[in-house]
């Protein structure tokens, strides 16, 4: 692949494919420029560097911060609660090998015919090669000059392949069983004997207790320690999902 280096002020080139390029950092730390259709597939995102910051300071609005993933086996940036509850999402998703946070900047020559960018939140590698581009925004903090951006980040996916979302709120069901489940995905809790057996069970939607109980390895399904267990194992060993949806809805219901 050959990548156009950026210079002090802006891209080397005319703008292509569609009107879009990708810059984005990898591991050798410098930045780099593609057309959009070349860093579809020949680019590595999910392994890039952010392309900005994350920033803190006095009386900002959004915390950012550093989430540990299962699925890259290091930390992953967030800018706000709402990115980090979506990464969690991202983090559980069976399909997701790879995760990149601020991944690249997209530039464009925007309606008035001055240059424009956005750097969306995320950028997610499936197993089966495909992509997806995730931006997170409560609806009613999408101002216009927002969502011009968000669209033309939408139709430069549709040119690379790649799945747009826009996400707003969360469900908070979901995510509140989500990150009670997701601090027993670290390596330490990760038990070979014990995950072969449970991987078994769940196979099929079983409701967590009854499932804990046949696992047969458990002293008092009713024990607490049995439900931490079984949810620990379940989610280290990224379960269908399915059967991670049994787990969820057996638990920390309504």
């Amino acid at each position: 692949m050959t990548a156009l280096h950026l210079g002090p002020r802006g891209p080397i080139g005319p703008l292509a494919n569609g009107g879009f390029e990708v810059s984005y950092v990898p591991d050798d730390g410098t930045e780099h420029r593609v057309p959009i259709t070349q860093a579809a597939w020949a680019v590595p995102l999910e392994h890039g560097s952010p392309v900005r910051r994350f920033t803190s300071r006095k009386g900002q609005r959004h915390l950012s911060g550093l989430w540990w993933s299962a699925t890259t086996g290091g930390h992953v940036g967030f800018e706000s609660w709402l990115e980090r509850d979506h990464l969690l999402n991202l983090d559980f998703d069976p399909t997701v090998v790879g995760i990149a946070s601020q991944p690249f900047w997209l530039h464009w020559i925007g309606a008035a015919g001055k240059p424009d960018s956005h750097a969306p939140d995320f950028f997610a590698r499936r197993s089966d090669g495909s992509a997806v581009v995730v931006d997170c925004r409560p609806v009613e903090r999408r101002r216009p000059r927002d969502i011009a951006k968000f669209e033309a980040t939408a139709r430069a996916c549709a040119l690379a392949g790649w799945e747009y979302r826009l996400l707003g709120e969360v469900d908070t069901l979901v995510t509140a069983n989500l990150r009670w489940l997701t601090g027993y995905r670290h390596p330490r809790h990760h038990l070979a004997e014990t995950v072969d057996m449970l991987r078994r069970v769940f196979a099929t939607p079983t409701p967590l207790m009854a499932g804990a109980a046949a696992a047969g390895d458990l002293s008092e399904p009713a024990d607490p320690t049995s439900v931490t267990l079984a949810a620990a194992v379940a989610a280290t060993s990224r379960v269908r999902s399915g059967a991670l949806t049994a787990l969820l809805n057996a638990h920390k219901s309504p």
